[in-house]
Protein backbone atom coordinates (compact mmCIF):
# COMPACT_ATOMS: atom_id res chain seq x y z
CA UNK A 1 0.00 0.00 0.00
CA UNK A 2 1.11 3.57 -0.70
CA UNK A 3 2.88 5.77 1.83
CA UNK A 4 1.93 9.44 1.92
CA UNK A 5 3.39 12.02 4.28
CA UNK A 6 2.56 15.63 5.18
CA UNK A 7 5.39 18.19 5.11
CA UNK A 8 6.23 21.81 5.90
CA UNK A 9 6.05 23.34 2.46
CA UNK A 10 8.16 26.25 1.32
CA UNK A 11 5.72 28.54 -0.53
CA UNK A 12 5.57 32.00 -2.15
CA UNK A 13 3.45 34.86 -0.81
CA UNK A 14 0.10 35.21 -2.57
CA UNK A 15 1.17 38.58 -4.00
CA UNK A 16 3.89 37.06 -6.21
CA UNK A 17 2.77 33.46 -6.66
CA UNK A 18 1.92 33.85 -10.34
CA UNK A 19 5.35 35.36 -11.05
CA UNK A 20 7.14 32.62 -9.08
CA UNK A 21 5.21 29.74 -10.65
CA UNK A 22 6.97 28.44 -13.75
CA UNK A 23 6.73 25.67 -16.26
CA UNK A 24 8.82 22.53 -15.53
CA UNK A 25 12.52 22.65 -16.32
CA UNK A 26 12.27 19.98 -19.04
CA UNK A 27 9.64 21.58 -21.28
CA UNK A 28 11.77 24.65 -22.08
CA UNK A 29 15.23 24.96 -23.53
CA UNK A 30 17.60 27.56 -22.12
CA UNK A 31 16.67 30.31 -24.56
CA UNK A 32 12.93 29.74 -24.13
CA UNK A 33 13.41 29.87 -20.35
CA UNK A 34 15.50 33.03 -20.63
CA UNK A 35 12.73 34.70 -22.61
CA UNK A 36 9.97 33.47 -20.30
CA UNK A 37 11.74 34.81 -17.19
CA UNK A 38 12.70 38.11 -18.83
CA UNK A 39 12.04 41.05 -16.50
CA UNK A 40 10.67 38.66 -13.85
CA UNK A 41 13.12 38.28 -10.96
CA UNK A 42 10.66 36.02 -9.12
CA UNK A 43 10.50 33.24 -11.75
CA UNK A 44 11.49 29.86 -10.30
CA UNK A 45 13.23 29.19 -13.62
CA UNK A 46 16.11 31.11 -12.01
CA UNK A 47 16.47 28.11 -9.72
CA UNK A 48 15.42 25.23 -12.00
CA UNK A 49 17.29 26.56 -15.06
CA UNK A 50 19.81 28.92 -13.51
CA UNK A 51 21.83 29.18 -16.72
CA UNK A 52 19.38 31.93 -17.73
CA UNK A 53 21.26 34.23 -15.32
CA UNK A 54 24.59 33.47 -17.02
CA UNK A 55 25.87 34.33 -20.50
CA UNK A 56 24.11 32.54 -23.35
CA UNK A 57 25.94 29.45 -24.52
CA UNK A 58 27.33 28.44 -21.14
CA UNK A 59 27.54 24.74 -20.27
CA UNK A 60 24.16 24.01 -18.67
CA UNK A 61 25.80 21.20 -16.69
CA UNK A 62 28.82 23.28 -15.69
CA UNK A 63 29.78 24.12 -12.12
CA UNK A 64 28.98 27.81 -12.60
CA UNK A 65 25.36 26.89 -13.34
CA UNK A 66 25.09 24.73 -10.23
CA UNK A 67 26.69 27.50 -8.17
CA UNK A 68 24.08 29.91 -9.52
CA UNK A 69 21.32 27.44 -8.54
CA UNK A 70 22.54 27.51 -4.93
CA UNK A 71 22.91 31.29 -4.94
CA UNK A 72 19.46 31.93 -6.43
CA UNK A 73 17.67 29.42 -4.19
CA UNK A 74 19.22 31.02 -1.12
CA UNK A 75 18.22 34.44 -2.42
CA UNK A 76 14.60 33.36 -2.92
CA UNK A 77 14.44 32.29 0.72
CA UNK A 78 16.33 35.29 2.08
CA UNK A 79 14.08 37.70 0.14
CA UNK A 80 10.93 36.05 1.45
CA UNK A 81 9.87 34.83 -1.97
CA UNK A 82 9.68 31.29 -0.54
CA UNK A 83 8.57 30.96 3.08
CA UNK A 84 8.22 27.72 5.04
CA UNK A 85 4.88 26.76 6.57
CA UNK A 86 4.92 26.47 10.35
CA UNK A 87 3.40 23.01 10.47
CA UNK A 88 3.18 19.88 8.35
CA UNK A 89 0.38 19.97 5.81
CA UNK A 90 -1.02 18.28 2.78
CA UNK A 91 -2.17 20.44 -0.11
CA UNK A 92 -4.63 20.29 -2.99
CA UNK A 93 -3.48 21.41 -6.42
CA UNK A 94 -6.17 21.66 -9.10
CA UNK A 95 -5.71 22.49 -12.77
CA UNK A 96 -8.34 23.60 -15.27
CA UNK A 97 -7.98 23.15 -19.02
CA UNK A 98 -10.71 23.36 -21.66
CA UNK A 99 -13.39 23.44 -18.97
CA UNK A 100 -12.10 20.26 -17.27
CA UNK A 101 -10.57 20.36 -13.76
CA UNK A 102 -8.37 17.70 -12.18
CA UNK A 103 -7.69 17.68 -8.43
CA UNK A 104 -4.40 16.38 -7.00
CA UNK A 105 -3.20 15.75 -3.47
CA UNK A 106 0.23 17.28 -2.82
CA UNK A 107 2.29 15.37 -0.29
CA UNK A 108 5.48 13.39 0.06
CA UNK A 109 5.80 9.85 -1.22
CA UNK A 110 8.33 7.28 -0.06
CA UNK A 111 11.67 6.36 -1.60
CA UNK A 112 11.09 2.87 -0.14
CA UNK A 113 7.92 2.59 -2.25
CA UNK A 114 9.95 3.60 -5.30
CA UNK A 115 12.59 0.91 -4.79
CA UNK A 116 9.96 -1.71 -3.89
CA UNK A 117 8.04 -0.90 -7.10
CA UNK A 118 4.94 0.30 -5.31
CA UNK A 119 5.54 3.43 -7.34
CA UNK A 120 5.30 2.01 -10.84
CA UNK A 121 7.03 3.36 -13.94
CA UNK A 122 6.27 3.10 -17.64
CA UNK A 123 9.37 4.78 -19.12
CA UNK A 124 13.10 4.18 -19.11
CA UNK A 125 15.31 6.91 -17.69
CA UNK A 126 18.64 8.15 -18.99
CA UNK A 127 21.57 8.23 -16.57
CA UNK A 128 22.78 11.64 -17.73
CA UNK A 129 19.38 13.22 -17.08
CA UNK A 130 19.10 11.43 -13.73
CA UNK A 131 22.51 12.73 -12.66
CA UNK A 132 21.69 16.32 -13.62
CA UNK A 133 18.55 16.28 -11.45
CA UNK A 134 20.38 14.43 -8.68
CA UNK A 135 22.93 17.25 -8.54
CA UNK A 136 20.07 19.73 -8.37
CA UNK A 137 18.46 17.89 -5.44
CA UNK A 138 21.81 17.56 -3.63
CA UNK A 139 22.85 21.20 -3.91
CA UNK A 140 19.43 22.65 -3.00
CA UNK A 141 18.74 19.93 -0.43
CA UNK A 142 15.18 20.10 -1.69
CA UNK A 143 12.62 18.80 -4.14
CA UNK A 144 12.17 22.12 -5.90
CA UNK A 145 9.80 20.68 -8.51
CA UNK A 146 7.07 18.10 -7.88
CA UNK A 147 6.56 14.87 -9.75
CA UNK A 148 3.22 13.97 -11.31
CA UNK A 149 1.70 10.71 -10.08
CA UNK A 150 -1.63 8.96 -10.54
CA UNK A 151 -3.50 6.52 -8.34
CA UNK A 152 -6.64 4.36 -8.74
CA UNK A 153 -9.59 6.67 -8.18
CA UNK A 154 -10.99 6.39 -4.66
CA UNK A 155 -14.39 7.74 -3.60
CA UNK A 156 -13.29 8.41 -0.03
CA UNK A 157 -10.48 10.67 -1.23
CA UNK A 158 -12.78 12.30 -3.79
CA UNK A 159 -15.29 13.13 -1.06
CA UNK A 160 -12.65 14.69 1.20
CA UNK A 161 -11.20 16.78 -1.62
CA UNK A 162 -14.65 17.87 -2.77
CA UNK A 163 -15.54 18.96 0.74
CA UNK A 164 -12.40 21.06 1.10
CA UNK A 165 -12.60 22.83 -2.25
CA UNK A 166 -16.34 23.48 -1.90
CA UNK A 167 -16.10 25.06 1.55
CA UNK A 168 -12.80 26.95 1.23
CA UNK A 169 -11.36 29.50 -1.14
CA UNK A 170 -8.03 28.51 -2.68
CA UNK A 171 -4.97 30.28 -1.27
CA UNK A 172 -3.63 30.56 -4.82
CA UNK A 173 -5.89 30.99 -7.85
CA UNK A 174 -4.63 32.26 -11.20
CA UNK A 175 -4.77 31.66 -14.94
CA UNK A 176 -1.57 31.42 -16.97
CA UNK A 177 -0.97 32.95 -20.38
CA UNK A 178 -1.94 29.74 -22.17
CA UNK A 179 -5.35 29.88 -20.47
CA UNK A 180 -4.86 27.12 -17.88
CA UNK A 181 -6.24 27.65 -14.39
CA UNK A 182 -4.16 26.76 -11.33
CA UNK A 183 -5.85 26.51 -7.91
CA UNK A 184 -4.18 25.59 -4.62
CA UNK A 185 -5.52 24.86 -1.13
CA UNK A 186 -3.72 24.01 2.12
CA UNK A 187 -5.07 21.20 4.29
CA UNK A 188 -4.42 22.32 7.86
CA UNK A 189 -6.78 20.10 9.84
CA UNK A 190 -4.74 17.27 11.40
CA UNK A 191 -7.66 14.85 11.48
CA UNK A 192 -8.26 15.33 7.76
CA UNK A 193 -4.56 14.92 7.02
CA UNK A 194 -4.43 11.67 8.99
CA UNK A 195 -7.58 10.42 7.26
CA UNK A 196 -6.10 10.98 3.80
CA UNK A 197 -2.80 9.34 4.79
CA UNK A 198 -4.68 6.34 6.21
CA UNK A 199 -6.71 5.92 3.00
CA UNK A 200 -3.53 5.80 0.93
CA UNK A 201 -1.98 3.37 3.42
CA UNK A 202 -4.97 1.01 3.49
CA UNK A 203 -6.77 1.42 0.16
CA UNK A 204 -4.29 2.52 -2.53
CA UNK A 205 -2.07 -0.41 -3.56
CA UNK A 206 0.18 1.42 -6.03
CA UNK A 207 1.07 4.80 -7.42
CA UNK A 208 1.93 5.42 -11.07
CA UNK A 209 4.45 7.87 -12.47
CA UNK A 210 2.55 9.91 -15.03
CA UNK A 211 5.15 12.60 -15.76
CA UNK A 212 8.58 13.17 -14.24
CA UNK A 213 10.40 9.83 -14.36
CA UNK A 214 13.83 11.49 -14.14
CA UNK A 215 12.84 13.74 -11.23
CA UNK A 216 11.37 10.71 -9.45
CA UNK A 217 14.51 8.64 -9.93
CA UNK A 218 16.75 11.53 -8.88
CA UNK A 219 14.78 12.20 -5.70
CA UNK A 220 14.80 8.53 -4.72
CA UNK A 221 18.50 8.04 -5.46
CA UNK A 222 19.56 11.13 -3.50
CA UNK A 223 17.41 9.97 -0.60
CA UNK A 224 19.15 6.61 -0.72
CA UNK A 225 22.55 8.35 -0.70
CA UNK A 226 21.61 10.37 2.36
CA UNK A 227 20.35 7.26 4.11
CA UNK A 228 23.64 5.43 3.52
CA UNK A 229 25.66 8.43 4.66
CA UNK A 230 23.76 8.94 7.91
CA UNK A 231 24.95 6.61 10.73
CA UNK A 232 21.95 7.67 12.80
CA UNK A 233 19.42 6.99 10.03
CA UNK A 234 16.02 5.90 11.43
CA UNK A 235 13.69 6.17 8.41
CA UNK A 236 11.75 9.24 9.53
CA UNK A 237 14.08 11.84 8.03
CA UNK A 238 12.69 14.12 5.33
CA UNK A 239 15.13 12.74 2.75
CA UNK A 240 13.21 9.44 2.89
CA UNK A 241 10.36 11.19 1.09
CA UNK A 242 9.94 13.34 -2.01
CA UNK A 243 7.29 15.79 -3.15
CA UNK A 244 4.56 14.49 -5.45
CA UNK A 245 1.20 15.57 -6.80
CA UNK A 246 -1.19 12.62 -6.93
CA UNK A 247 -4.22 12.67 -9.23
CA UNK A 248 -6.97 10.04 -9.49
CA UNK A 249 -6.63 8.16 -12.76
CA UNK A 250 -10.19 8.89 -13.89
CA UNK A 251 -9.52 12.65 -13.94
CA UNK A 252 -6.45 12.53 -16.17
CA UNK A 253 -6.38 12.81 -19.93
CA UNK A 254 -3.39 11.86 -22.04
CA UNK A 255 -3.03 13.74 -25.31
CA UNK A 256 -1.36 12.57 -28.48
CA UNK A 257 2.40 12.49 -29.02
CA UNK A 258 3.17 12.64 -32.72
CA UNK A 259 6.08 11.86 -35.06
CA UNK A 260 7.85 13.62 -37.93
CA UNK A 261 10.38 12.04 -40.30
CA UNK A 262 13.02 13.79 -42.38
CA UNK A 263 13.03 11.41 -45.36
CA UNK A 264 11.28 8.40 -46.91
CA UNK A 265 14.37 6.15 -46.95
CA UNK A 266 15.01 6.79 -50.68
CA UNK A 267 11.43 5.83 -51.63
CA UNK A 268 9.29 7.92 -53.92
CA UNK A 269 5.94 9.09 -52.54
CA UNK A 270 4.17 6.51 -54.70
CA UNK A 271 6.44 3.69 -53.52
CA UNK A 272 5.98 4.76 -49.88
CA UNK A 273 2.17 4.79 -50.18
CA UNK A 274 2.28 1.40 -51.90
CA UNK A 275 4.25 -0.09 -49.01
CA UNK A 276 1.84 1.47 -46.50
CA UNK A 277 -1.05 -0.19 -48.37
CA UNK A 278 0.39 -3.59 -47.52
CA UNK A 279 -0.23 -3.12 -43.77
CA UNK A 280 -2.79 -0.29 -43.59
CA UNK A 281 -6.07 0.62 -45.19
CA UNK A 282 -4.98 3.91 -46.76
CA UNK A 283 -7.54 6.60 -47.55
CA UNK A 284 -6.69 10.00 -48.99
CA UNK A 285 -8.42 12.80 -47.03
CA UNK A 286 -7.34 15.89 -48.96
CA UNK A 287 -5.88 19.16 -47.70
CA UNK A 288 -8.01 19.63 -44.58
CA UNK A 289 -6.34 18.45 -41.35
CA UNK A 290 -7.36 14.89 -40.50
CA UNK A 291 -7.40 13.75 -36.86
CA UNK A 292 -7.23 10.03 -35.92
CA UNK A 293 -10.65 8.84 -34.76
CA UNK A 294 -9.85 5.62 -32.85
CA UNK A 295 -7.17 3.23 -31.67
CA UNK A 296 -5.09 1.88 -34.59
CA UNK A 297 -6.12 4.77 -36.84
CA UNK A 298 -3.35 7.22 -37.81
CA UNK A 299 -3.12 10.45 -39.76
CA UNK A 300 -0.35 10.91 -42.30
CA UNK A 301 0.59 14.29 -43.78
CA UNK A 302 2.71 14.06 -46.89
CA UNK A 303 3.15 16.27 -49.97
CA UNK A 304 0.36 18.68 -48.90
CA UNK A 305 -2.14 15.84 -48.48
CA UNK A 306 -3.66 14.17 -45.42
CA UNK A 307 -4.27 10.43 -45.30
CA UNK A 308 -6.09 8.09 -42.93
CA UNK A 309 -4.12 4.93 -42.12
CA UNK A 310 -5.94 2.09 -40.36
CA UNK A 311 -3.81 -0.88 -39.31
CA UNK A 312 -5.01 -4.13 -40.85
CA UNK A 313 -6.06 -6.95 -38.52
CA UNK A 314 -3.22 -9.33 -37.84
CA UNK A 315 -0.58 -6.60 -37.86
CA UNK A 316 -0.89 -5.96 -34.10
CA UNK A 317 -1.69 -7.85 -30.90
CA UNK A 318 -4.47 -6.38 -28.76
CA UNK A 319 -3.69 -8.91 -26.00
CA UNK A 320 -0.13 -7.62 -25.58
CA UNK A 321 0.04 -4.42 -23.45
CA UNK A 322 2.93 -3.17 -25.60
CA UNK A 323 1.79 -4.62 -28.92
CA UNK A 324 -1.58 -2.90 -28.67
CA UNK A 325 -0.02 0.56 -28.52
CA UNK A 326 -0.23 2.66 -31.66
CA UNK A 327 3.33 3.88 -31.08
CA UNK A 328 4.43 0.24 -31.29
CA UNK A 329 2.44 -0.36 -34.47
CA UNK A 330 3.81 2.76 -36.15
CA UNK A 331 7.37 2.11 -34.98
CA UNK A 332 7.33 -1.48 -36.18
CA UNK A 333 5.34 -1.32 -39.41
CA UNK A 334 6.48 2.07 -40.70
CA UNK A 335 9.52 3.57 -38.98
CA UNK A 336 11.43 0.29 -38.74
CA UNK A 337 10.26 -1.91 -41.61
CA UNK A 338 9.71 0.78 -44.26
CA UNK A 339 11.86 3.74 -43.23
CA UNK A 340 14.70 1.81 -41.53
CA UNK A 341 14.60 3.94 -38.38
CA UNK A 342 15.66 1.43 -35.75
CA UNK A 343 16.26 3.39 -32.54
CA UNK A 344 13.88 6.25 -31.75
CA UNK A 345 16.09 7.40 -28.87
CA UNK A 346 19.14 8.05 -31.03
CA UNK A 347 17.98 8.52 -34.63
CA UNK A 348 18.33 12.03 -36.06
CA UNK A 349 15.80 11.23 -38.80
CA UNK A 350 12.77 11.37 -36.51
CA UNK A 351 11.35 14.06 -34.25
CA UNK A 352 8.47 14.19 -31.77
CA UNK A 353 5.77 16.82 -31.21
CA UNK A 354 3.37 16.87 -28.29
CA UNK A 355 -0.27 17.13 -29.27
CA UNK A 356 -0.66 20.33 -27.27
CA UNK A 357 0.90 22.10 -30.29
CA UNK A 358 -1.89 20.83 -32.56
CA UNK A 359 -1.72 19.02 -35.87
CA UNK A 360 -1.15 22.35 -37.57
CA UNK A 361 2.39 22.23 -36.19
CA UNK A 362 2.97 18.97 -38.06
CA UNK A 363 1.68 20.49 -41.29
CA UNK A 364 3.84 23.60 -40.80
CA UNK A 365 7.06 21.64 -40.38
CA UNK A 366 6.40 19.43 -43.38
CA UNK A 367 5.32 22.36 -45.59
CA UNK A 368 8.50 24.23 -44.63
CA UNK A 369 10.61 21.42 -46.07
CA UNK A 370 12.23 20.72 -42.70
CA UNK A 371 10.45 17.37 -42.52
CA UNK A 372 9.18 15.03 -45.23
CA UNK A 373 6.17 13.47 -43.52
CA UNK A 374 4.22 13.57 -40.28
CA UNK A 375 2.21 10.96 -38.40
CA UNK A 376 -0.49 11.83 -35.86
CA UNK A 377 -1.54 9.15 -33.36
CA UNK A 378 -4.64 8.47 -31.31
CA UNK A 379 -3.85 9.20 -27.64
CA UNK A 380 -2.84 6.45 -25.22
CA UNK A 381 -5.39 5.80 -22.46
CA UNK A 382 -4.73 5.77 -18.73
CA UNK A 383 -5.82 2.12 -18.73
CA UNK A 384 -3.08 1.28 -21.23
CA UNK A 385 -0.51 3.14 -19.13
CA UNK A 386 -1.55 1.32 -15.96
CA UNK A 387 -1.65 -2.09 -17.69
CA UNK A 388 1.92 -1.55 -18.92
CA UNK A 389 3.17 -0.40 -15.52
CA UNK A 390 1.40 -3.25 -13.71
CA UNK A 391 2.96 -5.86 -16.00
CA UNK A 392 6.45 -4.40 -15.58
CA UNK A 393 6.67 -3.33 -19.20
CA UNK A 394 8.13 -0.11 -20.58
CA UNK A 395 6.44 2.11 -23.14
CA UNK A 396 8.33 3.11 -26.27
CA UNK A 397 9.89 6.59 -26.03
CA UNK A 398 7.68 9.67 -26.43
CA UNK A 399 4.37 7.88 -25.94
CA UNK A 400 2.46 9.99 -23.42
CA UNK A 401 1.94 13.73 -23.12
CA UNK A 402 0.09 15.08 -20.10
CA UNK A 403 -1.37 18.55 -20.13
CA UNK A 404 -1.62 20.88 -18.33
CA UNK A 405 1.87 20.60 -16.88
CA UNK A 406 2.35 21.13 -13.17
CA UNK A 407 3.59 24.62 -12.34
CA UNK A 408 6.76 24.60 -10.29
CA UNK A 409 7.07 26.98 -7.35
CA UNK A 410 3.68 26.63 -5.68
CA UNK A 411 5.37 24.56 -2.98
CA UNK A 412 8.89 23.19 -2.36
CA UNK A 413 9.92 20.30 -0.07
CA UNK A 414 13.10 20.65 1.98
CA UNK A 415 15.06 17.50 2.78
CA UNK A 416 15.99 18.51 6.33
Amino acid sequence: MAILKAFKGLRPPVSIVQQVASRPYDVLNSEEARLEALDNPYSLLRVTKAEIDLPAGCDVHGQEVYDKVVENFASFRMNGWLVQDAGEKLYIYAQTMDGRTQYGIVGCTSIADYFENKIKKHELTRKDKEEDRMIHVRITNANVEPVFFSYPANKNIDDIVSGIVTKNKPVYDFVTDEGFGHHFWTIDDKETIHRIIDIFKNEIPSLYVADGHHRTAAAALVGEEKRKNNPAHNGTEEYNFFMSVLFPDNQLKIIDYNRLVKDLNHLSIGEFIQKLNEVFNVEKKGREIYTPVSLHNFALYLDSEWYSLTAREGTYDDKDPIGVLDVTILSSLVLDQILDIKDLRTSTRVDFVGGIRGLGELKKRVDSGEMKAAFALYPVSMKQLIDIADTGNIMPPKTTWFEPKLRSGLVVHLLD
